[in-house]
């Protein structure tokens, strides 16, 4: 058993790793770990706050959580015989967390809610987060305390500090590639029990901004801090944020490395918690799909997913690549634009991002692709596009045999939902898009964080006979839980057409030709 100890700033323990898949660029093969009693200590979640925190519900053999095995026997039952699983890196994984902060000026609790209850854990030895998020929590803890920072208290809706997000960017070009995960900044989102920054405790956000960038900016010894936010939120409920945010201190654009592309997220940006296992989940995906497919990205949040595929397919010169992202929430039009803005020159590919619910007519949106891509929320799939899915055979029965696919084309696009997507679309790559076509996707890429609601979706598909399960593989997003991301392929089945009769009877053993 191979491992290896990661000292950094702040953190009052190692991180030990148990024999983990290296960043992947590309990935190398899947791992299986065996599963005994010593492997289950090596590879143990050795965290003092297991139990009382809600984070973790696992506290032993964090390579392999119980629901592989299902997961395996599941894929098998429907002929994929070879589902692999990446265990993926095992502590310090986690880097993008949102806390709560509660408690006391003198004694904060900067953590998750106990399970079932709104008492929040303090957990400033979390094991899964990366180490620099405890670095700068102290450093928050420390800052809250010298300038007297009321934590919220949610009975009475005072106090001002409601929640604290840290998001930890590992991609730094001035550092040697290995250097670079173990010295990645931390992007402070404080949430502020206020509705702008003109209110009555304005003057402690700024101190305390302030200190955390003098703290832990680029004149320390150590640069933790990335950059310093404020997000303003006055509600009652249990969203976490209001509408309203500012940039205080630092950098203003925040980038990661992730498929082969530099991505950006805003604060209020959807961002994968584990940045390594959706590296590898990337490279994986890229095989998947053909040179010169045209693609459908649904549920693409900033199309992170889309554009990892334009940039990874090498067409031929007489293919363009096609990819289309299509996603509800416009707050993610921005990340978009500005990750474009890195791709090459060279791209030879159309792609186009649209403000749009992939549920509604779903059909405008896998029309004219060959390949679709979804990654929906961990509730699985909105019905009405797995109806249109699973229709998919009868539909391109019937466009073939329909003379007037033209003119039902021409008044699907004068369709509400149709024209608004289009106005807020976004273009990039090779401006002569594609001639639009009637065809309908071969395959199908499911990328799953709702185990249950994924053996639903997958059973529905199949069930429809419009699919069959192609391949199959498991990542490791969550260790310390009993989830598992999967990655699933299904290709269109072929169905086989009856043979004619060839006219000849049988008749004992003398072959008689049918009148």
């Amino acid at each position: 058993m191979h491992s290896s100890t990661l000292f950094s700033f702040g953190a009052r323990y190692p991180i030990i790793t148990c024999r983990v898949s290296p960043p992947a660029s590309p990935p190398v093969a899947s791992i299986s770990l065996p599963s005994s009693s010593s492997d289950s200590l090596a590879c143990s979640l050795q965290c003092p706050h297991f139990q009382s925190c809600s984070g973790c519900t696992h506290e032993l053999n964090l390579q392999r959580p119980a629901v592989v095995d299902e997961a395996s026997g599941f894929f098998k039952r429907y002929g994929v015989e070879d589902f692999t699983f990446d265990s993926c890196r095992l502590w310090g994984w986690r880097c993008r967390a949102k806390l709560a902060v509660r408690g006391t000026s003198d004694n904060a609790l900067i953590g998750l809610y106990q399970e079932g209850t709104h008492s929040v854990v303090d957990i400033p030895e979390c094991k899964a987060h990366h180490p620099n998020i405890n670095a700068a929590i102290e450093l928050l803890r420390e800052g809250i305390k010298v300038f007297d920072v009321v934590p919220f208290d949610e009975d009475q809706g005072t106090g001002d500090l409601r929640y604290v997000q840290m998001a930890v960017t590992t991609h730094s070009t001035s550092l040697r590639a290995p250097e670079r995960y173990k010295n990645g900044k931390v992007q402070v989102s404080l949430v502020w029990n206020s509705r702008n920054e003109k209110s009555h405790n304005a003057d402690k956000l700024q101190a305390l901004s302030s200190f955390l960038w003098r703290k832990g900016g680029p004149n320390c010894k150590f640069h933790l801090i990335h950059s310093v936010w404020a997000n303003f939120q006055t509600s009652t409920n249990n969203i976490i944020f209001g509408n309203r945010w500012r940039h205080l201190l630092g950098e203003r654009d925040f980038w990661e490395h992730v498929g082969g592309i530099d991505i950006s997220l805003d604060p209020s940006s959807f961002g994968q918690a584990n940045t390594r296992a959706f590296d590898s989940l990337l490279w994986k995906l890229h095989k998947y799909v053909p040179g010169g497919s045209s693609v459908a990205d649904l549920y693409a949040g900033a199309g992170v997913i889309g554009l990892s595929l334009a940039t990874s397919r090498k067409c031929r010169q007489e293919h363009t690549f096609s990819v289309k992202c299509i996603e509800v929430n416009k707050e993610a039009r921005l990340s978009f634009e500005k990750t474009i803005q890195r791709l090459p020159n060279s791209l030879n590919c159309s792609i186009t991002w649209h403000h749009a619910d992939a549920s509604v007519n779903p059909l405008s949106w896998i029309i004219g692709t060959d390949v679709v891509v979804v990654d929906p929320p961990r509730r699985g799939l909105d019905a009405s596009l797995r109806q249109i899915l699973e229709s998919v055979p009868s539909i391109e029965k019937r466009m073939r045999s329909s003379s007037q696919s033209t003119s039902s084309n021409a008044k699907e696009e004068k369709r509400p939902w149709i024209l608004r997507a289009r106005e807020l679309s976004v273009q990039a790559g090779n401006k002569l898009t594609p001639e639009e076509s009637n065809t309908l996707p071969q395959r199908l890429i499911y990328i799953s964080c709702g185990w249950e609601s994924f053996k639903e979706d997958c059973k529905s598909l199949l069930s429809s006979r419009a699919w069959e399960l192609e391949k199959a593989h498991g990542f490791n997003f969550f260790p310390g839980t009993d989830s598992i991301e999967v990655l699933a392929v299904f290709k269109r089945r072929v169905v086989m057409k009856k043979k004619k009769k060839s006219g000849v009877k049988k008749v004992g053993l003398k072959k008689v030709r049918a009148k």
